[in-house]
């Protein structure tokens, strides 16, 4: 008996071990293997905190995902917190490798110790297997398991080196939501010919959301049928015992914004971002009328339409990308109609695109954030390439950095200075436009890019892991609008427009307090019955914009 087991392990059959099958279990391994449902509903333990080893006893929800699973290539899901998601997948993928030969399977999830995890759980099924439906081992491991039918299972983080080289029959991807978008991005690329090369290889894509990046953009294109995956939502109500009163005290345990995301499953983005989210939820993107990987183009240029790009430049060493925008600001609302986005363009060569992108766009006014190699960028951009309007900037005393395109004032420079004052005019401008519809995003990395700037300490930037070079692309562009120079350009000062729309509801809103002022003339504030003081800020053009502390 003990030749039979492997490794000492009496829960494990060794491979070419001898078995007499009765013609009771023919007919049941036969009726496994053609309804994986019945197979997990039958065959599957799991581990119950309460009693141990026990059934899984599937809710109709779970043996739903497991038959899309057998019937459809192509799976996403999106799916509450704590909904036995990882066991209803686990059960799954161990019935494809016991009952079909030569296959691979890959578990990948964003940490590779949550993989093992996973792959822990499949093993812990399988030993409770009785042993005339087992496999032989031949392999048995924290990382991986090969069975006597061929069968492999590995277990890896998310990454572009994970399944390269390899052939796979499923790729299962659990919290994908949760993979940065340059690793999801790096992935796909490299994964793709494995999917391609077989005409039934299985994507399982598993998650709750986490923003609007990579996997909002798969469900969105899946619920558009803009791709092949099959898309499936759980409501958190269709848990057993998940009713009104759990929710009220879910909530109370958290927070209602924490609940709308693991629970509601909504794409909300990260919390304390600069934009809200019902802004951020609102916002649609588009596909790109051109595109060249890195460079999107969603509106190609009108001969009657004035054109600024904003350019963020980084060292091209892979970590932070070069990006920049180009918006349309001939009316409102302005409209971002291309951006650009390479991490790998060395800052010699990324003045050629700008200048080739700005000239096409009516020869587009460009301004450059110069604090690094920036300055480098804008150099050759205006001196050897000789755009006509690259922006440049001066210091004015406490006015700080004025734009022109001309030298004049002290320390003046080709490009904007990105300063802690630059950034929080930027931001607060940019919070306004969109707040107000005054400006209009289309494009995917951009959108992704907002729903994880957020505030940190005093400032607002990328949440860790993520990157907000599109982002300060719209923070440089928003701190621009409230330019003297911008508002000649234009003939169009953004701010006093929006105070104009807003002063009826301004002056109701403030009516009941017994005074009305338009923020112009004090200095020092009003305080109101309340005690609360209503004052204007004191940075460049942003009189017009009411702060209350």
């Amino acid at each position: 008996m003990s030749g039979e087991i492997y490794l000492g392990n009496p829960n494990l059959k060794k491979a070419n071990t001898p078995i007499q099958f009765t013609q009771e279990q023919i007919l049941e391994f036969m009726k496994c293997k053609d309804d994986p449902v019945y197979f997990a509903r039958n065959y599957i333990k799991i581990v119950s905190l309460d009693h141990g080893l026990v059934p899984f006893n599937m809710y109709p929800f779970q043996e739903k995902l497991i038959r899309n699973f057998h019937e459809h290539r192509f799976n996403i899901c999106k799916m509450p917190r704590q909904t036995g998601k990882s066991t209803t997948c686990v059960s799954y993928l161990l019935h494809y490798a016991v009952f079909n030969d030569n296959v691979n399977i890959a578990i990948l999830a964003n940490k590779a110790s949550t993989a093992r995890d996973l792959l822990g759980r499949l093993q812990l099924a399988y030993e409770n297997l009785p042993k005339w439906m087992q496999q032989g081992i031949i392999a048995w491991n924290k990382g991986s398991m090969e069975l006597e039918n061929g069968s492999k299972i590995i277990a890896a983080s998310t990454s572009a080196s994970a399944v390269r080289g390899g052939s796979y029959n499923i790729i299962f991807l659990d919290e994908f939501a949760f993979i940065p978008n340059h690793i999801a991005d790096d992935f796909f690329a490299s994964v793709y010919p494995t999917i391609s090369s077989g005409q039934s290889t299985k994507v399982i894509m598993v998650s709750t959301p986490h923003g609007m990046n990579h996997f909002y953009r798969y469900w969105h294109d899946a619920e558009r049928g803009k791709n092949s995956y099959v898309a499936t939502e759980v409501h958190w109500s269709e848990v057993p015992g998940r009713d009104a009163k759990w929710k009220e005290q879910t909530i109370a345990n958290t927070s209602e914004q924490q609940f709308k995301i693991e629970f509601e499953c909504e794409f909300l983005g990260s919390v304390d971002t600069l934009i809200s989210p019902s802004k951020l939820k609102a916002m649609v993107f588009e596909d790109p009328v051109l595109s060249n990987d890195s460079l999107l183009v969603y509106e190609k240029p009108r001969e009657d339409r004035d054109y600024i790009a904003t350019v963020d430049v980084a060292r091209g060493v892979s970590k932070d990308y070069s990006a920049f925008i180009v918006v349309d600001i001939t009316e409102f609302p302005y409209k971002m109609v291309a951006r650009y986005k390479n991490n790998e363009i060395k800052p010699m060569l990324f003045p050629s695109v700008i200048q080739e992108t700005a000239e096409a766009y009516n020869n587009a006014y460009v301004l450059c954030e110069v604090n690094d190699i920036g300055d480098q960028v804008a150099s050759i951009l205006n001196f050897d390439l000789e755009h006509q309007n690259v922006l440049m900037c001066s210091m004015r005393g406490r006015a700080g950095q004025i734009v022109g395109t001309g030298f004049s004032g002290m320390k003046t420079q080709l490009g904007v200075k990105m300063s802690t004052t630059v950034k929080k005019v930027g931001c607060s401008n940019l919070k306004t436009l969109i707040d107000e519809d005054k400006l209009v995003i289309n494009d995917y990395d951009t959108i992704s890019e907002l729903t994880t700037f957020i505030q940190r300490k005093q400032s607002f930037e990328a949440e860790e892991g993520c990157n907000d070079d599109l982002a300060m692309c719209l923070v440089i562009f928003a701190w621009l609008v409230a330019q003297d120079y911008f508002k000649e350009m234009t003939d169009n000062d953004v701010r006093k427009r929006i105070y104009e729309e807003q002063k009826n509801q301004i002056e109701q809103d403030m009516a009941p307090f017994g005074f009305v002022s338009d923020g112009l003339g004090e200095v020092g504030g009003e305080v109101d019955s309340q005690g609360d003081r209503w004052y204007t800020d004191e940075y460049g053009d942003l009189s017009y914009m009411w702060e209350f502390q």
